[in-house]
């Protein structure tokens, strides 16, 4: 059997530059990000949109991007964490997960400040059981899940966390 991948011009914005790609449009946005533009901030965590270690930002939504595909990502406007802070001023979340110790290892903590940025633009003034319901979607292996939720809570306090 012969598998013939078809390349495609796609065009979108990524951290505010416009891109223009001739890629397969089946190829997972993760492995675009990281391997095609270099982009290692987004990461890879379980491949089944489960642990919230991808997260970036398409479109306004938060999104695996283990899960979506390039063609879906096509004249979108595509946030990923090397773009969350804007103009060397970093956003209110980095600073608040930065004040709080919101990470050990570091490696969950792109994706869950892309979600968290998402959801405190959607609801400004959230509430702590608001908070630890959304961020249970994004999974920690080192256990700063507390230190993690008060940085939100942080970063709500002050404009909601928007920039």
């Amino acid at each position: 059997m012969v598998v013939i991948k078809m390349e495609k011009t796609i065009h979108f914005i990524l951290n505010g530059h416009p891109v223009t790609l001739d890629a397969d449009g089946e190829r997972m946005l993760l492995w675009v990000l990281r391997t095609d533009l270099e982009l290692t901030g987004t990461k890879y965590g379980c491949g089944e949109g489960l642990c919230g270690a991808c997260t970036v930002i398409v479109g306004g939504k938060a999104v695996h991007s283990c899960m979506t595909t390039l063609k879906n990502v096509a004249g979108k406007d595509v946030v990923t964490i090397e773009g969350l802070a804007r103009d060397g001023k970093l956003h209110p979340l980095q600073q608040a997960f930065i004040d709080h110790g919101a990470f050990q290892c570091g490696y969950c903590t792109s994706g869950m400040l892309m979600g968290a940025s998402v959801f405190l633009r959607e609801h400004p003034t959230p509430s702590r059981q608001e908070i630890i319901s959304h961020m249970e979607r994004h999974l920690c292996r080192c256990g700063a899940h507390q230190r993690v939720v008060e940085a939100i809570e942080s970063a709500a306090s002050q404009k909601g966390g928007a920039s």
